[in-house]
């Protein structure tokens, strides 16, 4: 974890805040002026998805690619429910800071399956106009990489058993911070409300 990361988690909480009428965020960091994509997922303490909103390859600077993404995750994202400002403080903020994605070699599916990292890699799968990804994190609860691609087909809008020819795969590494709901500052702000 860099201190970028865990910088640009807490800008993105400051943002959520802002949103909701909070105080005005203040500036990021310097570093995060250069090009970048990230996610951002927000999670409630109870485990609860709010959002996960994130841009594959760099388009923008890293602070403004975190600003848009946080703002989706918070208010556009499907899964996402009205937020108030007090939920922050029950709010997970996870940034992850992606690398360049980079081709998987394979040439079929298991060759595919044993070209995954699994723990490491966050993987692109596209397919016949198609596109869905898995952050590296999801290791975590699809530990094993048959489970993994089949899950990410189905993201993908495919059937789990769906192979073709057409299929890619591509590889990304991510640098993730998570600012934990309950925080200091959250902590500070219940302690004056």
């Amino acid at each position: 974890m860099s201190t970028l990361a865990a910088e640009l988690s807490r800008h993105a909480r400051a943002v959520i805040a802002e949103a909701l009428g909070g105080p005005r965020a203040s500036d990021p960091p310097a570093e995060a002026r250069r090009k970048g994509a990230a996610f951002v997922t927000l999670r409630f303490r109870q485990g609860r998805l709010q959002g996960c909103i994130g841009t594959l390859e760099a388009q923008r600077s890293l602070a403004e690619d975190v600003r848009r993404n946080a703002l989706a995750a918070a208010f556009d994202d499907p899964r996402a429910r009205p937020l108030t400002l007090a939920d922050l403080a029950d709010l997970d903020v996870e940034v992850s800071l992606l690398s360049p994605l980079e081709p998987v070699e394979f040439h079929d599916e298991p060759s595919a399956l044993a070209a995954l990292r699994p723990g490491v890699d966050g993987v692109v799968l596209s397919a016949l106009g198609r596109r869905g990804t898995f952050l590296p994190q999801m290791w975590r609860e699809l530990r094993e990489p048959r489970r993994f691609l089949d899950e990410l087909k189905q993201k993908a809008g495919f059937s789990p058993r769906f192979w073709s020819d057409d299929v890619r795969l591509e590889r990304y590494t991510v640098d993730e911070h998570v600012d934990r709901a309950g925080g200091p500052e959250a902590l500070a702000k219940r302690a004056a409300s």
